[in-house]
């Protein structure tokens, strides 16, 4: 009785470095080799090698080749075990070459394999069809286009180049050196000599270029289309920001009954979690555990992440329980969480703990710590961190940390703190800490150094909005309505529009986006209608609209109505009307929550007795009975 093991080198992560050509070998049921599996671990192939020695089978040329193999297919030997196999071998034949070869190209430095390579020309060991696919891998995973284009050479010198596998892995090598057209000429050279792998090759490649077009119409073209085929469109609209593509192409792919591999599942989670849709999210847990995936650190951190950034942070602090190991990665992510919403004191609790187990902080760590301080007003805990940073830890501040505790400072009232601490910095201050000292001025009322503040940095970044923005509002803060139109001409001139304001709200599998007086909706009519009522009822209860961010020397009534539309009242008022009872009403905001529309989000919560979880461009407030989690402090 034979049993045969297949060595499949077609499961490349996405994108591909090369795509080599199946090797087979067959061994004796009874023979040690029989009984590893398909992926063996290092201990593994260490006791079959030891079963091998015992048999007197160390020096046979045959049972070492098909060692080797086994090796080719194990993700942890160390390439001195794999020479020290190859060197015991008496005259290698091209089977244990190749499989010596995979290893190399598997390995740390892949170009260990192309000086192999020329000492098997010298050694006059022979090549075959399946030796090129290995050499181009290497020169593929550390993009190496002289060496590689020497290895296309030598394989059309010695009549290899036309291959399936070998023609294959030239695609993904001149892909990954950035040289498609290349790809694409090999690709439409042999329209008979190409499979779902040919595809998927040049589809990566398109999707590594950011030509996210040529690489849709690449996918509806082609003839047969996998899993991998799948998972390489979907990350392609995640890595270019087309993240609502990515999803319901997921969504697609679930449905047709097709097999997700880790990759695209934590793809997905990130997409879910930067646009914050929760239903995204849960549905690709829900994927997880019907799969019975195993909870990695990947997917964990991602998990976290998504549920954290979609208001969960109960579900991320749970699935961060859970786990039944964590990384620093981790625990960074669970810091940030409770960090963005406002719960400070349990993100220092949570690096306590972090310190207790033997883990040691990396600078991410504490731009958490130090961002968790600054949400929740803590600036003596601000102070501690930043300065153990340094002395106990070896972390030398950079922008982010420097960013954190100017923001902590100017959130806090201590704006000439954070102005000497700028002075101060090891490193030149970029535009980001001067806009936050400048938002600083601006809501402690410090108008002549927000002024000159805001005129730097028109002049550092001419280009960017939000400078603009700012300084207008301090202008209109003091009333001074004719430099307010001068920012305004200026802006203009500069060809720089301010960003429109939008919120998403996402309910029963849809996500509905709304800008401020927005008419697009199809239910527009009954959203203002249900404002309308809405405005009734909670200026009933007290509610009085703060006005104070209008940047228009226009009557308070005038400003009233600006105010009125804004685009989460709009989500909010739709909220009311779609999500049911019970359930929080969750809304995700582009730019911060400005004054009145918080006030807005409080009464309703109160009025109405509903939940309202806001994430805006700073942070997440919970609003519930009246009450923000970030008990006016943002």
């Amino acid at each position: 009785m034979r049993s045969a093991l297949k060595l499949n080198s077609h499961g490349f992560q996405i994108p591909p470095a090369a795509h080599a050509a199946p090797l087979y070998y067959t061994v004796s049921s009874l023979h040690p080799l029989s009984s590893l599996p398909p992926s063996p671990s290092f201990p593994q192939i260490l006791q079959t090698h030891a079963q091998l020695v015992a048999l007197g089978l160390a020096a046979s040329r045959a049972a070492m080749g098909h060692l080797l193999a086994a090796c080719g297919l194990s993700p942890s030997p160390p390439i001195p075990y794999i020479q020290s196999v190859y060197r015991q071998i008496e005259r290698p034949n091209v089977f244990a070459a190749n499989n010596f070869l995979r290893c190399l190209a598997r390995g740390e430095s892949p170009r260990q394999s192309l000086v192999f390579f020329s000492n098997m020309r010298t050694s006059c060991v022979p090549s075959n069809k399946y030796t090129f696919p290995f050499l181009l891998q290497a020169c593929s995973r550390d993009p190496r286009l002289f060496e590689g284009a020497q290895v296309h050479a030598c394989a059309v010198k010695l009549g290899f180049s036309q291959g399936l596998h070998t023609r294959n892995a030239l695609i993904s090598f001149y892909s990954a050196c950035n040289k498609l057209s290349e790809s694409k000429k090999i690709f439409d050279e042999c329209s008979n000599c190409r499979d779902v792998v040919s595809w998927n090759a040049l589809l990566a490649g398109f999707v590594r270029d950011s030509q996210i077009d040529a690489a849709e119409k690449m996918f509806d073209e082609m003839p047969e289309r996998d899993a991998i085929s799948w998972s390489t469109m979907i990350m392609g609209y995640s890595q270019n920001g087309i993240l609502e593509k990515g999803l319901d192409l997921f969504r697609e792919m679930v449905g047709r009954g097709l097999e997700v591999n880790e990759a695209t599942l934590v793809t997905v989670l990130s997409s879910s979690a930067q646009l914050g849709l929760l239903e995204h999210g849960r549905f690709v847990h829900s994927i997880v555990k019907s799969c019975r995936f195993p909870m990695t650190m990947a997917l964990g951190t991602a998990l976290v992440d998504m549920y954290a950034k979609c208001g969960c942070i109960e579900l991320s602090s749970h699935v961060f329980d859970e786990m039944p190991k964590r990384d620093v990665f981790v625990w960074n992510s669970m810091i940030f969480g409770m960090a963005s919403h406002g719960r400070g004191k349990e993100a220092l609790n949570l690096f306590q703990r972090f310190i207790d187990e033997g883990l040691h902080p990396t600078n991410v760590t504490f731009v958490g710590v130090l961002n968790a301080c600054s949400r929740a007003g803590l600036v003596d805990e601000g102070r501690r961190y930043f300065e153990a940073m340094v002395r106990d830890y070896g972390i030398e501040p950079e922008t982010e940390h420097y960013g954190c505790m100017v923001d902590l400072f100017g959130r806090a009232g201590l704006v000439h703190e954070a102005l000497e601490l700028i002075e101060g910095m090891s490193i030149p201050p970029d535009p980001v800490l001067w806009g936050t000292l400048l938002g600083a001025c601006k809501m402690h009322g410090l108008v002549q150094l927000g002024i000159m503040i805001g005129k730097r940095l028109i002049e550092l970044e001419p280009g960017h909005d939000g400078h603009y923005v700012l300084l207008a509002s301090l202008y209109a803060k003091a009333s001074q309505w004719k430099n307010v139109i001068e920012v305004r001409k200026l802006m203009s001139i500069q060809g720089t529009n301010k960003v429109a304001g939008w919120s998403l709200i996402e309910a029963h599998g849809k996500v509905h986006k709304f800008l401020a007086n927005d008419l697009v909706h199809k239910g527009s009519l009954k959203i203002y209608k249900t404002l309308e009522m809405i405005e009734e009822r909670i200026v009933e209860a007290g509610y009085l609209a703060n006005v104070s961010q209008v940047l228009h020397d226009i009557e308070d009534e005038e400003k009233v109505h600006a105010v009125k539309v804004h685009s989460e009242r709009l989500a909010i008022a739709y909220g009311l009307m779609i999500v049911e009872l019970g359930l929080p009403i969750r809304i995700i905001k582009n730019l911060r929550v400005c004054a009145d529309c918080h006030e807005f989000s409080k009464m309703v919560s109160k009025v109405f007795g509903r939940e309202i979880v806001v994430r805006d461009g700073s942070r997440f407030h919970h609003f519930k009975d009246g009450i923000c989690s970030c008990l006016d402090y943002w």
